[in-house]
C-alpha cells in the first residue's frame, strides 16, 4: 500500500527525519508510532501527505488527496452552529446523508450540533473532526495524538470508538500516540522513532520477544528483592520495579518460585509496549555507541 524508502526531512541545516531502511504500510495495517518529543513522528505524517519537501521516496498507488489525517489541534469558525460547520466543509446536508447522520449518532454528537465552536469540550472538538475524517472513508488515515490533553475516561471513550469503527475494515491506519493503553487497543504493528531514525518496526509480539525475551517480571524494588533476583537478567523497566527478564518458560517458572517461596508480589507480561520501547532504544544507542567507539 504505501512504501517509505531512503526518506529524509530536513529544516535548513538540521535533518528531522532519516530513515534508511525501507518501511512497508500494508493494506489492514494498524500502525502505531511512537517516540519522543522531536522523534519525527508528525514529520513522518506530514512527508507521507505531501505536505513538506523530502528526499527519497513515498511510493504508493494512493493519491495523498485520498489520505485522510486527524491533527493533534484543529480549528473551526466560531461565529456559526457546528451543524452549519459540519455541512459547509463536508458539502452535505446532514437531513439528506444517511452516513453523516450515522457518524453522529455514533459518536453521540447530536447534542452539540447547535453549538459553536468555542463552545465545545475537548473531546466534543475531537469528535467533530473525528466525523468529517472518517466521512471521507480513505484507504489510509493518518491520526496524531488525537487524545492529548484529555482526561482518562473520555481517551478510553473515544479510542474504543474508533477502534470499533475499523474493526471489520480492511483501510490502514497509522495513529501516532505517546498513550501506551491507546496502542495496546489499536495496534498491531509499532514504529520506534528516535531523534529522527527508525529503531524497529515489526508486530508488536515480534518486538517484545525481541527486546524484553519470552516475558517479564516486574517486582517492587526492595532490599529483600534485590537479594533473591540478583542472578537474573534486569532490563529497562519502571523505576520502582525490577525488570527481570524471561527468555524461556523454564527459567519463568525458576523466577516464580524464588518469588512464592519468599512471599514477593509480582506481576507479569508479555505485549508491555512502554518496557518493550525503552529497551529497544536502549539497544539502539548502545549500538551505536560501540559502532562509534569501533570507527574512532
Amino acid at each position: 500500500m504505501l512504501t517509505i524508502n531512503q526518506l529524509q526531512v530536513s529544516y535548513g541545516n538540521q535533518i528531522a527525519l532519516n530513515i534508511q531502511k525501507s518501511l512497508h504500510f500494508k493494506k489492514g495495517d494498524r500502525i502505531g508510532i511512537i517516540g519522543a518529543n522531536g522523534a519525527g513522528k508528525s514529520t513522518l505524517l506530514k512527508a507521507c501527505l505531501g505536505l513538506i519537501p523530502y528526499s527519497g521516496s513515498i511510493d504508493t498507488k494512493i493519491k495523498t488527496s485520498d489520505m485522510a489525517i486527524h491533527m493533534q489541534e484543529n480549528s473551526y469558525t466560531e461565529n456559526m452552529a457546528i451543524k452549519h460547520v459540519l455541512e459547509a466543509i463536508l458539502g452535505t446536508k446532514i437531513k439528506t446523508n444517511t452516513k453523516l447522520q450515522k457518524l453522529i449518532e455514533y459518536f453521540e454528537f447530536s447534542p452539540s450540533l447547535n453549538k459553536k465552536f468555542k463552545a465545545l469540550s475537548g473531546g466534543q472538538k475531537q469528535r467533530l473532526t473525528l466525523i468529517m475524517v472518517l466521512m471521507q472513508e480513505a484507504p489510509i488515515t493518518f491520526f496524531d495524538e488525537v487524545t492529548t490533553g484529555l482526561d482518562f475516561e473520555t481517551r478510553s471513550h473515544l479510542m474504543e470508538k474508533i477502534l470499533n469503527w475499523y474493526q471489520n475494515q480492511d483501510s490502514t491506519i497509522c495513529l501516532v500516540t505517546h498513550y501506551y493503553t491507546e496502542l495496546n487497543q489499536l495496534a498491531n504493528k509499532i514504529l520506534i522513532l528516535e531523534a529522527g531514525e527508525v529503531i524497529d518496526f515489526d508486530t508488536k509480539e515480534a518486538l517484545f520477544h525481541r527486546y524484553c525475551g519470552y516475558c517479564v517480571i516486574l517486582v517492587e524494588k526492595t532490599a529483600k528483592a534485590q537479594k533473591f533476583l540478583s542472578n537474573f537478567q534486569q532490563i529497562s523497566g519502571p523505576p520502582d520495579k525490577l525488570t527481570i527478564q524471561c527468555n524461556t518458560m523454564e527459567e519463568e517458572k525458576e523466577i516464580l518460585l524464588i518469588l512464592l517461596s519468599h512471599k514477593l508480589n509480582y506481576s507479569r507480561t508479555d505485549n508491555d509496549i512502554e518496557i518493550m520501547s525503552l529497551n529497544a532504544i536502549e539497544h539502539f544507542k548502545k549500538e551505536h555507541t560501540n559502532h562509534e567507539k569501533i570507527s574512532a
